[in-house]
């Protein structure tokens, strides 16, 4: 994305700097914070990029900073409310690979690559998975938001939301403004379909952010 001219800034969230982090004391609201942050130190509006669950604090940073965001774009994921496991009690969250093989796409990724993505895997803070954030700003629901479906068909996806009370898909009904992009591959895509990707990405800045507007 950068090689074809956007600005471009990665976060890495609280808790999530190493396997070796202190994640005890991390919360959701941290999560939150971080990308509202980064939001707010960009020269002009930008477009917000999710990936799986952080649609949960992606979601929220757009309640709070609505004005600053020219367009959400959801990667496998979508506007999340709520906490995604309330129960959830322990202090981190590893991945578990049984879990991911049996839940996640994981087309399109070879061995090395699967290899890699065990070796560099951080637990999520145990804060992150079971707290929720307040939705106070109407706002939120007019940012333009583009879902990319990668795992699953997006037809499949409405249909779910339509059909169960899933946490990570109750925002989809809040939204006024949704374009659905499928992709077909891993619930990865950044890994399996990078290209193709950067290009929807890329396509979605140049819609709603043009000029200097940066991704983040």
């Amino acid at each position: 994305m950068r090689a074809d001219g956007h600005d471009v800034t990665a976060l890495t969230l609280p808790g999530l700097e190493s396997a070796d982090a202190d994640r005890s004391t991390i919360t959701m609201s941290d999560h939150v914070d971080a990308i509202c942050d980064a939001v707010r130190a960009a020269d002009s509006p930008v477009v917000l990029a999710l990936h799986s669950a952080t649609g949960f604090s992606g979601y929220a940073a757009s309640d709070r900073v609505p004005e600053r965001i020219a367009a959400m774009v959801y990667v496998d994921s979508a506007p999340g409310v709520g906490p995604l496991d309330p129960g959830f009690d322990a202090v981190e969250k590893p991945l578990n690979w049984e879990e991911v093989a049996e839940e996640e796409n994981l087309d399109g990724l070879s061995e090395e690559q699967l290899e890699t993505f065990r070796r560099r895997a951080v637990p999520v803070p145990g804060g992150v998975v079971r707290e929720g954030v307040d939705l106070t700003n109407d706002a939120r629901r007019d940012i333009p938001s583009t879902i990319i479906c990668t795992g699953f068909p997006s037809d499949k996806v409405q249909a779910y939301a339509k059909e169960h009370n899933f946490p990570w898909l109750a925002g989809i009904a809040e939204l006024r403004d949704v374009t659905w992009v499928d992709l077909p591959t891993s619930h990865w895509p950044m890994w399996s379909r990078p290209r193709e990707l950067s290009a929807i990405m890329g396509d979605v800045a140049k819609a709603h952010a043009p000029g200097d507007g940066p991704e983040s």
